[in-house]
């Protein structure tokens, strides 16, 4: 095994394998360090998985309220061993693909602990590899917050909650971001008792104002309590579960507490302060082109500050191997990455929401338009609700568009190019939407916006 590389990789997540498939596709000799299984977070405890459970709560109710479709079936339990069983091929199918895929590319996969020993050197068990250009994807862990252990039984993360072994009967879930969420949607529809502790105001508040009270409506519909602006205080361990105390002095009690508070930076011990490398609460600093302050060593992914999202790790990757291998690549507009929540029923959005768009250019050049879902056939089809709101300079470009309704996630590739191209509405009204798709009810939004509205819209 050569120990000298053009690129070595430190971390084989989205990010650093998206770096060695693309510097490699461009004859670059790569090697890649991964102390677990090659994919990371994302494919491992992450996305993937979280996705196939969010898929088997799908079945769970349509089974459930099957009879609201003529369908005469019923829901006679979750047996979560085979759910696992489920998640856990889809997970080992694409594991053996991306397996495949870096072995035929030629990428030498360093396995165990690597760290940073110089600005151009990994040393992993005792052997120092060496590359010209050193890449950091080192990613991330699940946090906690202060005094609060996570202990895998009561108190768990989301990596334990993909491992259990029977469905709670009842959780708090500490957190109302993304992840939190997505697990208090797959329990309920498993039949657990669901309560959300969220210290801001709002569930999903890094999402448009209208999103989130669009999904607190639909998840107090669904019977998930949530409280938010309630800081959590302290939790114990009791005979059948845990108490959780909150700000305020109530006690929620339930058989498990799911710690969803983020994801921190996977850096500490790895020799990046030694190095030299700049750092920020443990992130490190990257420019525009995911360059550190050291010549030659990149980061990309979770450990860079802003969206932990497998796409922008796995994009910036990209950017980097080119960046190396003396292309021009274009930097990354971190607005128009596509953010989702997979619950029931989806968030998701890209570009600025609508404060962020009157921040930056004034209440008086900003118009916002929303699209209810009632109007859209697929949508009534398939008993969702939720809407389409678009974000736009007034007389100018879309600048943001946000979506909730079941699977309208498959939707944001549309509105990515619409906000990434500075699309005006005259521009995509033109545009034939298949009918009925959900994804017409972009059109129809845009229509609308364009001065020319078919159906109703608020």
């Amino acid at each position: 095994m050569s120990d000298e590389f053009d690129v070595l990789i430190l971390g084989a997540g989205s990010g650093g394998y998206a770096c060695a498939l693309r510097a490699a596709q461009l004859g670059l000799s790569v090697g890649l360090v991964e102390k677990g299984n090659l994919g990371g977070t994302c494919l491992h405890v992450g996305c993937i998985p979280t996705k196939a459970l969010l898929h088997a709560a799908e079945v769970a109710d349509s089974a459930r309220e099957s009879s609201a479709f003529g369908v005469q079936a019923t829901l006679d339990g979750i047996d979560m061993a085979g759910v696992n069983d489920y998640k856990d091929k889809v997970v080992g199918r694409l594991f053996k693909g991306l397996t495949g895929l870096i072995k035929s590319r030629g990428i030498t996969v360093i396995e165990g602990d690597g760290r940073l020993t110089g600005s151009r050197e990994v040393t992993v068990g005792g052997t120092a590899y060496t590359g010209k250009h050193v890449v950091l994807a080192s990613g991330s862990y699940s946090r906690s917050l202060p005094g609060l252990d996570v202990d895998g039984e009561r108190v768990i993360t989301s990596e334990h909650a993909l491992r259990l072994e029977k469905v709670p009967s009842s959780v708090v879930v500490l957190g109302g971001g993304v992840i939190g969420c997505e697990f208090a949607s797959v329990w309920r529809s498993f039949g657990a008792e669901v309560t959300i502790v969220e210290a801001l105001p709002r569930l999903v508040a890094a999402e448009d104002e209208a999103s989130s009270k669009a999904l607190e409506r639909a998840f107090r519909k669904r019977g998930i309590a949530f409280r938010t602006g309630t800081p959590f205080q302290s939790v114990k361990t009791t005979d059948d579960g845990v108490a959780v105390t909150v700000e305020g002095g109530d006690v929620i009690e339930a058989e498990l507490l799911l710690v969803a508070v983020g994801r921190g930076p996977v850096t500490n011990g790895l020799g990046y302060d030694e190095q030299g490398v700049a750092m920020d609460r443990g992130f490190v600093l990257a420019d525009e082109m995911c360059r550190t302050n050291v010549e030659g060593v990149y980061a990309v992914g979770d450990i860079v500050p802003g969206l932990q999202l497998a796409h922008r790790g796995f994009q910036q990757g990209i950017l980097v191997a080119e960046h190396i291998a003396g292309l021009e690549p274009a930097p990354i507009d971190p607005a128009g990455i596509p953010r989702v929540t997979y619950s029931h029923p989806e968030v998701a959005s890209v570009g600025l929401t609508e404060a962020q768009a009157v921040e930056a250019h004034g209440a008086d050049q900003i118009e916002s338009l929303t699209y209810d879902l009632g109007g859209n056939g697929k949508s009534q089809i398939l008993q969702t609700q939720g809407f389409v709101k678009l974000v736009r300079r007034t007389d100018g470009p879309v600048l943001g568009v946000h979506l909730v309704g079941d699977r309208v996630g498959e939707l944001i590739g549309e509105a990515q190019l619409i906000y990434g191209w500075e699309a005006h509405a005259d521009d995509v009204a033109p545009l034939v939407h298949a009918h009925p798709t959900q994804n017409e009810a972009l059109g129809e939004a845009h229509l609308a916006l364009a001065g020319k509205p078919l159906h109703a819209h608020s």
